[in-house]
């Protein structure tokens, strides 16, 4: 547990499955790699993990094995100063891994994960603390965890009634994991549920049109904020984002141009982490997206999910 009180008050908390990741040292098959480097991976812990070098109070729930995974999981939370007071320790099941590979000239890596019947994914409804979740200002979400297990949905869902019943706000970032869930229409009416419950909802251009039907950004957005939620924010990868709002401003924000990108894994949560913490800071949505945009272009230029994600220092200097 933290040494940062439970019951903090908080900017921002967010709940999520963290894994130990190992990534090759070298390019080719995983199977064949002989080296790797550790490190944490998890989408909802790398938003927590950017929005605390921002200088946010941040807290992450979650469960982990009583394991050397679980350990090295919470000492980097300790070491992020992320608020750890709605982890539990779990010796019934294990922490979770991944292997992910090292590619070149901006290539995907492959993932593959080892996660099934992960102690994540026995979160439900009971490691909903109250006083823990609306002692902060603002929930994140991600449909990573709600892909996890039936419980772990239930808590999204119950998570994000409670905090919009206290006045708080919510991002949600749909994040699909379609080899998660039972089916697509599964997803489908799972992710639109939850994002019918946000203030702002992050999907990417393809994700939109895979949750919508809808081919054009405008169209994925009316089709969100007829549902009520205030501002729709599109990834729309090389052009950078476009967002519609329920008061009907729209904008294309251009992207950073990136020289060299090392790894593409996290530039969503990069993104997020850009969003939000401008969003609560009170900067316009404009400035928002643009923050998001440059974040996430410096996501891409690291090795590891959140090893790219700047501090307020190396933001303000980037």
């Amino acid at each position: 547990m933290s040494e940062l009180s439970s019951h903090a008050a908080l900017d921002v908390v967010t709940v999520g499955e963290a894994m130990a990741m190992f990534v090759a040292c070298e390019t080719g098959p995983l199977e064949e790699v002989t080296q790797f480097t550790r490190q944490v991976a998890g989408a909802e812990l790398n938003v927590a993990i950017g929005l605390s070098r921002l200088g946010l109070k941040v807290g992450w729930a979650s469960r982990v094995g009583d394991d050397v995974f679980g350990r090295f999981v919470l000492k980097q939370l300790e070491k992020e100063r992320i608020n750890a007071g709605q982890v539990t320790v779990d010796n019934r099941f294990a922490t979770g891994f991944q292997l992910k590979s090292k590619e070149t000239g901006g290539r995907d890596p492959r993932v593959e994960y080892f996660r099934k019947n992960s102690a994540a994914s026995h979160l439900s409804v009971a490691d909903f603390n109250p006083d823990y979740f609306c002692a902060a200002r603002h929930l994140h979400l991600s449909g990573v965890c709600a892909a996890l297990s039936d419980s772990s949905l239930e808590l999204l869902k119950f998570a994000a009634q409670q905090m919009r019943n206290a006045g708080k706000s919510l991002s949600f970032d749909p994040n699909l994991r379609p080899v998660l869930w039972r089916s697509e229409e599964v997803m489908r009416k799972e992710i639109n549920a939850l994002a019918f419950a946000a203030d702002w909802v992050l999907p990417g251009l393809s994700e939109g049109q895979l949750l919508t039907g809808e081919k054009t950004p405008e169209g994925i957005a009316d089709f969100y904020l007829n549902q009520g939620v205030k501002a729709v924010i599109i990834k729309t990868g090389p052009d950078g984002a476009w967002f519609k709002t329920a008061d009907g401003e729209q904008a294309q924000v251009p992207a950073y141009k990136v020289e060299n990108v090392v790894d593409t894994v996290g530039a969503g949560d990069g993104f997020a982490v850009g969003l939000v913490s401008a969003l609560l800071e009170g900067l316009t949505l404009e400035q928002a997206v643009k923050r998001g945009n440059k974040i996430g272009s410096l996501a891409v230029q690291a090795v590891g999910d959140s090893e790219g994600l700047p501090t307020r220092e190396q933001l303000d200097g980037a």
